[in-house]
């Protein structure tokens, strides 16, 4: 065999090993911090995705706005900016508006119930209609916390947010219940909350207690206020083209791994959140529990669930998961 012919063959050798070491590269977004329990469960799927495809996926993750705002993270999934993304049901509401029902004030009673509803007939209707309106495929729903109030003033009940200047994400289902009350509400940017706590421009903010925490606002807020009106919750989606591509084995997989991430974060998340409000009291913070009822009630009365998309017939449906 002449030097030429054994070229030619090693060469077809290699072109015909080619796509045993053939490798997709996909990028996962979000914008939480690298220190969140969304982004370490996320890094530890991009991981196990690789280990359990024997290599064949290599995903990368990008935190903290570097691909964008949550908006345009969601937006990429039908640019081909992105691949994978965590976000918020508000935003797939834009697709599919009866998904943001799970938004709306007072839908869930607590992180068991969120996660019951995980396995419902009700959510795998709603992330259907969303997959078929939006061509991209939810494949896991994570925890990320029960919203509460922070305040310069003692609040009892939802009357006494009345006229309380309040920063609240410009998002009209976050809008809901401090409207309801009678807040006035401003969507000042997250990164600015702090300072506009500290100098009066808001007297009062929402988040869920790591957020509190992590954003240190009980350094400039007197009152934490427990009222609980949104269980919060961010899915993991995949974009439709990268997801039509893949065979039916990877896409269990890719399923079990985000669905074991988000159990991961899920417990991280409620566990901390058990251990703050003992934690806020050490450091002099008042910490108050209010009827929850009375302020759900209110929203009830005064918010249509029309007036964002939602169905009536959906919530009820939740409520009645167990």
């Amino acid at each position: 065999m002449n030097t030429t012919r054994i070229t030619l063959t090693l060469a077809a050798g290699l072109i015909a090993a080619a796509p045993a070491f053939a490798q997709t590269k996909l990028k996962w977004a979000h914008v939480y911090e690298t220190s969140e329990p969304f982004h370490t469960a996320s890094v530890w799927a991009a991981e196990e995705i690789k280990k359990r495809s024997g290599g064949r996926y290599q995903i990368d993750v990008y935190p903290a706005s570097q691909l964008g705002k949550e908006n345009d993270i969601n937006q990429g999934l039908t640019l081909g900016t992105v691949d994978i993304i965590i976000s918020g049901s508000s935003f797939a509401a834009k697709a599919f508006p009866r998904i943001g029902v799970t938004y709306y004030p007072y839908t869930f009673r607590d992180v068991d119930h969120l996660l019951a509803y995980t396995r419902s007939d009700i959510y795998k209707e709603l992330t259907a209609g969303y997959e078929q309106k939006s061509g991209h495929e939810i494949i896991a729903t994570t925890y990320y916390g029960t919203r509460h109030t922070t305040s310069n003033k003692p609040i009892a009940k939802c009357a006494d947010m009345k006229g309380l200047k309040m920063r609240v994400p410009d998002v009209p289902a976050y809008l809901a219940m401090p409207r309801a009350c009678g807040a006035n509400t401003s969507p000042i940017a997250f990164a600015e909350v702090y300072l506009a706590l500290q100098n009066g421009t808001v007297e009062a903010q929402e988040n869920p207690l790591p957020t509190i925490e992590a954003k240190k606002f009980f350094e400039v807020q007197k009152h934490i206020v427990l009222t609980g009106h949104i269980v919060d919750h961010l899915n993991t989606v995949v974009a439709g083209g990268v997801w039509k591509k893949l065979s039916d084995a990877d896409k269990k997989m890719f399923t079990e791994v985000a669905q074991e991430a988000a159990a991961k974060a899920s417990k991280e998340v409620a566990g901390r959140e058990k251990e703050l409000a003992a934690v806020f009291r050490s450091k002099g913070v008042s910490v108050t529990d209010v009827n929850t009822g009375e302020f759900r009630d209110t929203v009830l009365k005064n918010v249509p669930f029309e007036q964002f998309g939602y169905q009536k017939a959906d919530w009820d449906r939740i409520q009645a998961v167990k």
